[in-house]
């Protein structure tokens, strides 16, 4: 095969979960042209950095038409999707709406992925199931991230001013019932900026959805140790991270973290380790009491990191 197109949206983890089954497909191919549709600034993570050789953005207007059937494509796009010989898709279709419409641009060979992940297995392994109608087998189960030298120079340049040992917290997740307390969260910065056992700098890592929690901390961590991961891209911050200890829940950036090889403790609550967690020896799970974050003792977390 020359060209590949693998079609992948979902949020950063659902994204990341998916590598395992791309890295197999990218060394059955090595030779081929790959290219990642998906949301452009998680695909961005992919992008000549082992995995893709392009990306580009389903958030393209022409492409709604897709989903509709009988719809007049844009013939652009029907050009674009004819000319890959293997196209996988994990775009929930389940009148297969969207496949036929790309079968009418020629697009002779398509396999489908898992759109859902369910408790039966790793997500990752779920997410691997196309490898399995192409022959392929998933040898590895971790996620693995590979920044280039430019995110690891831009990374370089942020570390600058944190001291070593650093240790990230990611306070947030994309949601609230999977989150342990901000007070706790507080009181472990709080233990770690007093303890003679620590020298090191803290990174607090937040997205547009942590907001409200990144301006508390801000306002109660006025401290030059403290510095706060904002307005970096993902391959930019993936790449920070490898040079730091990370503490974080069931989120997108616990993945990020984790696949590029950074010592993880992760508290989990409500969701299911053995099916969500990131996958590797780096990776340490802290599972709180009955599933509820709240019963996690901030004592139980420091004693563990």
């Amino acid at each position: 095969m020359k060209r590949i197109l693998v079609i992948r949206g979902g949020a950063i983890g659902d994204f990341i979960l998916t590598l395992p089954a791309l890295k197999a497909l990218r060394e059955a191919n090595p030779d081929a042209e790959i290219d990642v549709l998906g949301y452009k600034h998680i695909a961005e993570l992919v992008n000549n950095r082992f995995y893709a050789d392009c990306v580009r953005s389903i958030e393209y207007g022409p492409l709604s038409r897709f989903f509709a059937k009988d719809s007049e494509l844009s013939s652009d796009l029907k050009s674009y999707f004819a000319s890959f010989d293997l196209v996988i898709s994990y775009l929930f279709d389940p009148d297969q709406i969207f496949e036929n419409n790309l079968r009418r641009c020629g697009v002779g060979r398509f396999v489908s992925g898992p759109a859902k992940i369910d408790g039966a297995e790793h997500a990752a392994r779920q997410l691997a199931q196309p490898l399995e109608q192409l022959g392929l087998t998933l040898d590895e189960l971790p996620a693995k991230l590979y920044p280039s030298v430019a995110d690891r120079k831009v990374a370089l340049e942020f570390l600058r001013h944190c001291s070593q040992p650093m240790i990230a917290l990611h306070p947030g997740s994309g949601s609230e019932g999977k989150n342990w307390p901000l007070g706790n969260w507080i009181s472990l910065g709080n233990t770690l900026l007093t303890s003679p056992d620590f020298g090191g700098s803290i990174l607090v890592v937040g997205g547009e959805a942590d907001e409200t929690k990144t301006q508390q901390l801000k306002a109660i961590w006025n401290d030059p140790r403290v510095r706060f991961a904002e307005n970096l891209t993902l391959p930019h911050l993936a790449a920070v991270l490898e040079h730091g200890t990370f503490v974080g829940h069931d989120s997108g950036i616990s993945h990020l973290a984790a696949a590029v090889g950074c010592n993880c403790m992760l508290l989990f609550g409500p969701t299911d380790p053995d099916v969500w967690a990131p996958q590797g020896e780096n990776v340490r799970i802290s599972r709180a009491p009955n599933g509820d974050l709240r019963d996690l003792r901030v004592e139980t977390v420091i004693r563990e990191l």
